[in-house]
């Protein structure tokens, strides 16, 4: 295994009287696509959103644990949050670009960190657009509003806005369940050249897609984490006769 970016110790979350997130402990490693896979409300977006403490704004959640990005625990008091996400960048399921110009939405995020050279963003809105694989289909247009994308160029354009401010992790909450095969594929393919520089946690229903973008893939049912190995393993040996069962369509 690969040198280890996340370490969860104990991590239990509550919503209110819910319990929906029991004990988890996992350790995800550095520059390797881990996906969360399991039946839908088993938890895995929930704990996908504690990576970057996106359950911070619900205010009945309550988190007890540790997770550990590069041996810091991001709950402890003295966190930035706002750091953190940087740091921690977020693609949701549907694309949310803003109403703006496809080159300001990349170039928010440094803008907000306190880049206004033009030469100095146009260099990172370049190089995010090209990280993104979507550079050569919008460099001639990067003033036209985002909103006239399509949906998967839409999502590329998200995920180059979050690559814009150098995160070291990026989460994924189902990234291409909206979007057509073309575009899945290309996200997918996308998720394959990432890995090299980032470590990547993404959710998804769909279960060749897991098999096909994840090194590693951690199994949850019920808010509780059931199996967690290599991808291969996990697909093809579970030891686990549940996950077995979730694997094959046995339930879910």
């Amino acid at each position: 295994m690969k040198e280890i970016k996340i370490k969860i110790k104990d991590l239990t979350l509550h919503y209110g009287q819910k319990l929906a997130l029991n004990n988890i402990c996992l350790e995800i490693p550095d520059r390797r696509v881990t996906a969360l896979i399991g039946p839908s409300g088993c938890g895995k977006s929930t704990f996908l959103r504690t990576l970057n403490r996106m359950n911070d704004l619900i205010p009945s959640a309550r988190i007890s644990g540790e997770v550990l990005i590069d041996e810091l625990n991001i709950y402890d008091r003295n966190i930035d949050v706002v750091n953190l996400r940087k740091r921690v960048g977020m693609v949701f399921q549907k694309s949310n670009p803003f109403s703006k110009s496809i080159y300001e939405n990349v170039a928010y995020g440094p803008r907000i960190n306190g880049i206004n050279e033009r030469k100095v963003l146009d260099e990172i809105v370049e190089t995010s657009l090209k990280r993104a694989a979507i550079w050569n289909e919008v460099k001639d247009r990067l003033r036209d509003s985002a909103l006239g994308l399509s949906g998967g160029q839409q999502q590329r354009l998200c995920i180059a806005r979050t690559l814009s401010v150098n995160p070291d992790v990026i989460l994924m909450d189902e990234p291409a369940s909206a979007l057509d095969p073309l575009s899945t594929s290309k996200i997918e393919e996308l998720i394959h050249q990432l890995k090299e520089q980032y470590t990547i946690v993404i959710v998804t229903h769909n279960m060749q897609q897991a098999a096909r973008v994840s090194d590693y893939t951690a199994f949850f049912y019920l808010g509780e984490l059931i199996e967690f190995g290599k991808t291969k393993t996990i697909f093809t040996n579970p030891t686990i006769k549940q996950t077995e069962d979730y694997i094959t369509g046995r339930f879910g």
